[in-house]
């Protein structure tokens, strides 16, 4: 009975921790699930941590339970919109993943799209000579599996007010599948026949394990 009582604190700690943390991502008061999660558990006085997936169950529901049928009508609407961009990038092997290829993106959620390039400043000059605002530019660097990589990430406003971002990686990684850092799943994303074939039969599918 006593186990049974401490896992039963546990879960609902775990729960408490992982819709605060949901919140703060939601209402954009935290841009990452660590640093979400950490302060969570702070506001709360607990040191249990949820995992990723724990947090992003409890964030799919509270933008589904504040924004209803408007979300569904954005997800499609943003989903229109990186076909668009896509068809633009389709000599760069563009795959739309992140939330919107997950199908849950919320107010605060861009657009991401994925392509391979030695070039990126290729794609500023596509789109600004298409008139599109580059809003921002940033190289970012990472190690992972003990080799440094690099991505560009290009940021594009769209007429809607919705926001693409691009991310330009060198081609050499376009075979090494990405892990997803919130559900633990291959991050395969949607090429641009698979997001054409994903609109025009169902617009709100959902992407998640």
């Amino acid at each position: 009975m006593g186990k049974r009582m401490v896992f039963d604190r546990s879960s609902i700690q775990r729960k408490r921790v992982a819709k605060e943390a949901a919140e703060l991502l939601y209402t954009g008061q935290e841009k990452e699930y660590r640093q979400a999660k950490l302060r969570a558990a702070k506001n709360l006085g607990f040191r249990i941590l949820p995992s990723n997936a724990e947090i992003a169950i409890q964030l799919d529901s509270i933008a589904q339970e504040k924004e209803g049928r408007s979300r569904n009508r954005r997800l499609a609407q943003m989903r229109q919109e990186a076909l668009e961009v896509m068809r633009i990038l389709e000599g760069f092997s563009p795959r739309l993943v992140g939330s919107v290829w997950r199908g849950t993106s919320h107010h605060n959620s861009d657009i991401d799209i994925a392509i391979y390039t030695q070039e990126p400043q290729e794609i500023v000059t596509i789109f600004r000579k298409k008139n599109y605002s580059i809003t921002c530019i940033r190289t970012e660097t990472a190690t992972k599996e003990g080799e440094r990589r690099s991505s560009t990430h290009i940021y594009v406003d769209l007429p809607s007010g919705n926001q693409v971002e691009i991310v330009a990686r060198n081609p050499e990684d376009a075979n090494r599948q990405a892990k997803c850092e919130i559900y633990g799943d291959d991050v395969t994303g949607l090429t641009t026949l698979q997001l054409q074939q994903v609109l025009s039969q169902d617009a709100q599918k959902k992407f998640v394990p």
